[in-house]
């Protein structure tokens, strides 16, 4: 009797203790604008289900992803590290063979919940490296469904970027084909057995979808939805309400397998909206912001980002203090129990700013690299060199040398203040220096 007294005071003391881990699911959109939601201020956009989200969880409107470009934002979000420190400054290779990837020494979200005892999955875009030693399944993925590129055609699967094309759909190093199936919905299907299957266990799965990254693709009824807006927002917007739908149905499984109030689910864009000819120049918005893709101006970088655990952590609160897509790995590390990497990570925990609206934003200063651009942010001053706009479609050749601003007073980063702040540029720039020269 008096060990059974024991173990229940210990019970009611340390709960947490003896509950099952959480699953995450970490959905990431590709090219998704600034403000392309309708928790963020989009009007003529239909994103029901991820304002639901938004609702359900707690909404940042000063999130930064790791850089301005698709591969690079990827490796951050994984690995917790700023891309330059964990070897992928810039885009990687979309064919086999091709150089560029994601380096087999760094440690992964998926490896960091392995060794855990958590079953992991990549569901969607890799872009991280198109040979075997880069390849998902060998960065700690046990399963592993998608395309190796930067974008396929959603029908064919084919990678139409330049020639020879290639079909990329595989499954675990395997290639598949599903010709005529929309791949979003190929994605939708993969997800739902793999939760299935693994209900009963924790799971973390990489949910990367390709929307509304181009080709825009919206469904016929989505196209007919929108029809009466201008070109090109009439095509992004049906990709983007196609987007939100089985963003929704994903969700909706979740509940459907009884697993919602012991799964996270985080949302996060990877970079801001295309304005290349691919993407008909546009069609994304970056609302008050300068710049998107490529650009490090806010445009690039500053991007909607949410995270939901029901009955654990806030709900349809927002916060205004300053993250970035490296917080993630520490801060599903702290609220899933799970050890953190041994190497040097660039995220911080943002368990504190979940938890209060007053806590301080754990960073002091934040540092992107992209090409021979860089930028730096430290409280409200930010500075770019060789800063490049690509809010109107620009191919970026003509840059601007040097560009202060002060982000709170001016988030549009429309006045350049480097001349009259030398002191400024001058201590922002030693602070870069500083942080790139640590291992």
């Amino acid at each position: 009797m008096p060990r059974l007294l024991f173990f229940l005071a210990l019970c009611i003391m340390v709960p947490w203790s003896f509950a099952a881990p959480p699953n995450v699911i970490i959905i990431f959109a590709d090219d998704l604008g600034s403000v392309d939601l309708g928790c963020y201020g989009a009007k003529d956009l239909h994103t029901p289900h991820a304002d639901a989200l938004a609702k359900q969880g707690v909404r940042f409107t000063q999130f930064y992803a790791g850089a301005p470009v698709c591969s690079a934002s990827r490796a951050c979000l994984l690995t917790g590290r700023y891309p330059v420190r964990a070897g992928v400054p810039g885009n990687a290779a979309s064919q086999h063979g091709q150089k560029g990837g994601l380096p087999p020494s760094e440690v992964t979200q998926a490896e960091m919940f392995k060794s855990a005892g958590y079953t992991t999955a990549h569901i969607g875009k890799w872009h991280l490296g198109y040979n075997e030693e880069m390849s998902p399944n060998a960065q700690g993925f046990d399963h592993s469904f998608g395309h190796m590129g930067g974008c396929i055609d959603n029908y064919s699967h084919f990678f139409y970027w330049s020639g020879p094309n290639i079909h990329d759909l595989h499954r675990n190093g395997v290639e598949v084909f599903e010709d005529g199936h929309y791949f979003p919905d190929l994605m939708l299907a993969e997800a739902s057995t793999f939760m299935e299957k693994h209900r009963s266990e924790p799971f973390f799965m990489y949910y990367a979808m390709n929307m509304p990254h181009y080709p825009y693709q919206g469904e016929a009824k989505w196209l007919e939805k929108f029809k009466d807006l201008p070109m090109p927002r009439r095509l992004y917007a049906a990709f983007v309400a196609s987007l939100d739908e089985r963003l929704g149905k994903l969700v909706a499984k979740v509940d459907e397998l009884g697993l919602r109030e012991r799964t996270i689910i985080v949302f996060q864009s990877d970079n801001g909206h295309s304005t290349e000819e691919r993407a008909h120049f546009g069609g994304g918005s970056a609302g008050p912001y300068r710049g998107a893709k490529f650009s490090l101006f806010e445009g690039g970088i500053r991007l909607p980002a949410m995270i939901s655990w029901p009955g654990k952590l806030p709900q349809n609160e927002v916060r205004g203090q300053i993250a970035h897509a490296a917080d993630w790995l520490p801060t599903l590390a702290e609220l899933c129990g799970v050890k953190t990497p041994e190497v040097k990570l660039d995220g911080h925990s943002l368990v504190p700013v979940l938890k209060s609206a007053d806590a301080a934003s754990p960073h002091d200063a934040l540092h992107w690299q992209m090409g021979d651009s860089w930028a730096v942010r430290e409280g409200d001053w930010k500075l770019i060199i060789k800063a490049r706009d690509t809010t109107k479609g620009d191919s970026g050749k003509e840059r601007i040398p040097v560009f202060l601003s002060h982000v709170k007073s001016d988030p549009g980063e429309q006045t350049n203040l480097a001349s009259e702040k030398p002191d400024v540029v001058k201590h922002l720039t030693q602070l870069h220096e500083t942080i790139y020269t640590q291992p």
